[in-house]
């Protein structure tokens, strides 16, 4: 039978050698740990035993589908859900106990402080990035995107104030890595879908991207950082509708 109070925190993974020690070790109070890889061919495994024995190893299925199997071994009354490379402040770590012990209500919404190759992020529409990520465990699962994956909550929900923070994109090698990673499996998402696009799709909203982050979202006040990001989104923005454009095709 499962356990009936305590914290569960999931983590999925694959090649995450460099972020796992770092999150877990922040998430290292919780009563229990849970790790779902996905043939990591470098340390993670490895490093995230350390932290727990809960580790796992399964195919790739997309995110929701994923994070949903890490949700499957947790025990513990109450969830959080981490990536690799997010880390849960003792400040936030204050709250989410306060939060639990409160039993006000099902889930909260967490801000989310994320990182572009060095500096944190206050504008491009980046902060204040609420993501719901605290939940009874009975009460959530993860919707079954294959990218941008959300949390279906049944219940009523809250929201806490110290930010989670995200290192995302730690250098240019990480960035273009991304962009190609999130703009194949959006297109797949969107072809799956049934949605249809035309060739002046691709570059209309890309270059529309672009202006909603460098001027609507204020990207501008975050300097060359807040360009990287600008450009960063119509790049991922282009080739995710370039690519569905080719699967529309075949």
């Amino acid at each position: 039978m499962k356990n009936s109070s305590g914290l569960s925190v999931i983590v999925i993974t694959r090649n995450e050698a460099r972020n796992i020690r770092a999150c877990l070790q922040s998430v290292s109070w919780a009563d229990e740990i849970i790790v779902v890889d996905s043939g990591s061919t470098d340390d993670t495994v490895a490093v995230a035993r350390e932290f727990t024995p809960q580790v796992y190893q399964h195919d790739w299925p997309g995110f929701g589908a994923q994070k949903n199997r890490a949700l499957g071994y947790a025990s513990k009354a109450w969830v959080l859900s981490l990536d690799a490379d997010e880390r849960v402040t003792p400040e936030l770590r204050q709250q989410i106990e306060q939060a639990m012990g409160s039993a006000a209500r099902d889930g909260f919404y967490l801000p989310r402080l994320s990182q572009f190759c060095g500096r944190f992020i206050r504008h491009s529409g980046w902060y204040p990035d609420y993501v719901l990520r605290l939940f009874k465990r009975e009460k959530g699962r993860f919707s079954d995107d294959l990218v941008h994956e959300s949390v279906m909550l049944q219940g009523s929900s809250g929201r806490l104030s110290s930010p989670l923070l995200h290192y995302s994109y730690m250098d240019k090698a990480d960035v273009h890595r991304k962009i190609e990673q999130y703009a194949a499996a959006a297109a797949l998402q969107m072809h799956r879908s049934g949605k249809a696009v035309s060739r002046a799709d691709a570059p209309l909203r890309a270059g529309w991207a672009f202006l909603r982050t460098y001027l609507l979202r204020l990207g501008f006040m975050d300097g060359m950082a807040g360009l990287g990001i600008a450009r960063m989104n119509a790049r991922t923005t282009y080739l995710k509708y370039k690519k569905l454009k080719a699967l529309q095709s075949t």
